[in-house]
């Protein structure tokens, strides 16, 4: 039974390993049908198939090293010339040892051959072990560019792309197999290479002692090929089947090791829930992989079967011409040795097709998902209009966004305006729309409807590099990055150090603006500090310490755009009001977005939208909406009436 179809059984409550109640996304694979009809091949498939593989792996091989593709390549044919002479020339070692007279001189007559024959062995073991040498060199070559070209695609991909769980999954099985497939599929197409060379050398031995052997070797392989591709087939439907298990076990485990979430843990008593999510997804793993093994098992039993019936069928046949008198016997001796040096070819080739292939199909999922990703990848228009800088007035117009797998907009018609050097607010209950809408005004999401303008020039027709360039962000879900304090500000920046030789002034005005040099004043060696703990020397600081240098980097961008969304969620009240007095001081000139619920520092923005339901329901200044009575009066009166009380 296929995993495919066990996985359906399972639904339905009959043979194979029973789902998790509890966790129907490791069943319910709606992208497994996609990957299920490439899997489902059988021999034919597999030959189809193998030239584009062997095609791919040999391109991936000479972008990575085309001189040690060159003698990877020409080494094994040249070793395998010399396997071919080597058989060759042991006929004449037979035959002279075979032939009438005394010993000594059969032995002598037999030298001159068997000097060729161990001519033969030296040359073949020293170029196979060059191209050895050759094809160790690739590994490290091909993982670089391939795990380059993954990160590359990862860290530009659309924003929207990293909230599609499709997507998720594709890039699960690209990073976690897929890339490191890429050197195994080189690797086994130059096994598969030399075992085909090795192959060839015998079958051309055995071609000139008697045509007939040659096919009665070749049949050997049918077997072996049948059982090593069915097995590859049965893993790779397994391994598809478990991508959702195996993204809950690193979720979990992420979970109960990572010191961040140690306190919690302890706190509600989360570790004998948490081991029994994690045993669960263990026991369904574990119940499948032993299915798995015996569906596997059970195939090679039949395949050694019949490649055992197969060789048979070779060795009768040499004896019934043996006994006919149609080859000497020289000859058969040495077609028994080719035979075993074509079977020992033969079960290297099978293992290596057998490895090509089921590498083949995990790399074909990091090539699709790199093909994926590269049309998810924002286009940068040619040629790309300047963004204006300084910029006058930024607009919203009519812009809808939804999530992907969404079942309703988070933004339906949104129009706001923002004007240089004003301070901008956002303001809603959760779930308004409110950081959608500053992340589409920043360039990170493309909205389904709508467009946003910069003086009148659409994000879409600018580069968008170039316009992130000039937007500085402070957010209350902020990376802790495991770098110094110096690069968690200036965010990989050069910084141009004092003439004292002290720290960048740019630096040192940005920490002080959002209080960081207070921060900083306390780390054993100042801004050089490493901010991880897991690290010798690294330091760990507090939710509001590490919000202050969050700060810290927007300030130090000096951008004409600063988004603040919800700066101050980590900050005490004084840090927290030192900070917004500070934002107003920064937007001397340049413009604010602010996405706040603490209302009482937004009653100063020179204009205020409120979101509700995706949708903008008021604007206007402070005044103006406390007049109308509305949604933000009703917050604003409900925040100012717990500080009266």
């Amino acid at each position: 039974m296929g995993v495919w179809r066990l996985l359906r059984s399972r639904r339905r409550g009959r043979n194979g390993p029973e789902a998790p109640a509890d966790l129907p996304e490791l069943v319910e694979l709606k992208w497994y049908a996609r990957h299920a009809e490439i899997a489902e091949t059988g021999m034919r498939t597999v030959a189809r198939r193998l030239p584009v593989l062997i095609g791919q792996a040999l391109r991936l091989a000479w972008r990575a090293g085309p001189a040690d593709t060159v003698v990877v390549v020409s080494f094994n044919l040249v070793a395998g010339m010399f396997t071919a002479f080597g058989l060759l020339a042991t006929t004449g070692v037979l035959t002279a040892l075979f032939a009438a007279g005394p010993t000594p001189e059969r032995v002598r007559a037999a030298l001159p051959s068997l000097a060729l024959v161990a001519v033969a062995a030296a040359l073949r073991a020293g170029f196979q072990a060059g191209a050895g040498w050759a094809q160790s060199r690739l590994r490290p070559k091909v993982d670089r560019i391939i795990e380059m070209r993954l990160y590359e695609l990862t860290s530009a991909v659309e924003l929207a792309a990293l909230d599609d769980s499709d997507f998720l999954d594709d890039l699960q099985r690209a990073d976690s197999r897929g890339s490191a497939a890429a050197a195994r599929v080189v690797e086994s197409t130059v096994d598969l290479l030399t075992a085909a060379v090795g192959l060839l050398a015998a079958a051309g031995t055995l071609g000139v002692l008697h045509p007939l052997l040659l096919p009665l070797l070749l049949l050997t392989a049918v077997p072996e090929a049948w059982a090593s591709v069915r097995s590859a087939r049965m893993r790779y439907l397994t391994i598809l089947a478990l991508v959702g298990a195996a993204r809950r076990k690193w979720i979990l485990s992420d979970l109960m090791i990572d010191r961040e979430h140690a306190p919690e843990i302890r706190s509600f008593t989360m570790r004998g829930f948490l081991l029994r999510q994690y045993d669960t997804v263990a026991a369904y793993q574990r119940d499948l992989e032993l299915d798995l093994a015996r569906r596997q098992t059970a195939a090679r039993v039949v395949g050694e079967a019949l490649q055992g019936l197969a060789l048979g069928a070779v060795y009768v046949t040499l004896g019934l011409l043996l006994w006919r008198g149609t080859v000497p016997l020289a000859v058969a001796g040495t077609a028994v040795l080719a035979v075993r040096t074509g079977q020992s070819a033969l079960a290297n080739l099978v293992f290596a097709v057998n490895s090509c292939y089921e590498e083949g199909l995990y790399f074909g999922d990091y090539v699709r998902f790199c093909e994926e990703a590269e049309r998810r990848v924002p286009a940068r228009p040619e040629p790309a209009r300047p963004v204006p800088v300084p910029f006058r007035r930024i607009t919203v117009e009519n812009v809808t966004f939804t999530y992907p797998k969404a079942d309703k907009p988070s933004l339906q018609g949104v129009s706001v305006e923002l004007r240089q050097g004003e301070v901008v607010a956002l303001v809603g209950e959760n779930g308004s729309g409110k950081s959608t809408l500053a992340k589409i005004i920043a360039g990170l999401y493309t909205p389904d409807q709508g467009r946003v303008c910069w003086d009148g020039v659409p994000l879409d027709e600018m580069n968008p590099e170039d316009l992130w360039e000039r937007i500085a962000v402070i957010a209350q879900d902020y990376t802790h990055w495991p770098m110094t304090a110096r690069h968690n500000i200036t965010m990989g920046r050069p910084t141009a150090p004092a003439p004292d030789g002290g720290e960048s002034p740019a630096v040192l005005a940005a920490a002080r603006r959002s209080g960081a040099d207070e921060v900083v004043s306390g780390l054993a060696d100042g801004y050089d500090t490493l901010l991880d703990r897991r690290f010798k020397g690294g330091a760990e600081l507090s939710g509001g310490q590490w919000q202050r240098l969050a700060a810290a980097r927007g300030f130090y961008r000096e951008a004409p755009l600063l988004v603040c969304d919800e700066p101050s969620a980590a900050l005490d009240a004084r840090a927290e009001h030192a900070l917004f007095e500070r934002i107003r001081e920064h937007a001397d000139g340049r413009t604010v977005l602010l996405i706040t619920h603490r209302l009482a520092s937004v009653r100063y923005a020179d204009r205020i939208y409120v979101l509700e339901h995706g949708q903008v329901t008021e604007h206007g200044d402070h005044d103006t909406l406390m007049a109308l009575d509305g949604l933000y009066a009703d917050l604003y009166t409900l925040q100012s009436s717990a500080y009266s009380l």
